[in-house]
């Protein structure tokens, strides 16, 4: 069986002030934020890739490095069951969450880095650029 696929890619950093880390990321970065969250926000640095700010605590407990490498897909069941076939360290099994408007689920690598396979529910996340 194919390896499901990944459309895009975030990486979550946790922050003690959010909106001091949010203008630096606009104002000084000249990122365009893609999705505020509330207690997360998203700014796409380039083509699918994005940097996620979280205020520390919120919904990301299991963090131990205050990074979580997110990967952005339409199959986050198929990703669940290809890693369990090769015995990944699966956290939950895919879940909704309401705060986030998103599926998803997450998993360890063999080196302990917090992985989150997730889809949008959201209409407000932006769509895959064709290219």
């Amino acid at each position: 069986m194919p390896r499901p696929i990944v459309d895009q890619q975030i990486t979550f950093v946790y922050c003690e002030d959010l909106e001091a880390c949010a203008r630096f990321y606009t104002d000084v970065l000249g990122l365009a934020l893609a999705i505020d969250q509330g207690h997360c926000r998203i700014f796409r640095v380039a083509g699918e890739a994005f940097v996620g700010l979280c205020r520390c605590g919120a919904d990301h407990s299991v963090s131990r490095d205050g990074v979580t490498l997110t990967f952005v897909t339409p199959d986050v069941d198929g990703w669940h069951r290809h890693l369990k076939e090769h015995g990944i360290e699966i956290l939950a099994p895919p879940s909704e969450s309401r705060e986030f408007q998103i599926y998803r689920f997450f998993a360890r690598d063999p080196d302990g880095h917090l992985l989150e396979f997730q889809r949008f529910l959201s209409p407000d996340w932006p769509a895959v650029r064709s290219t």
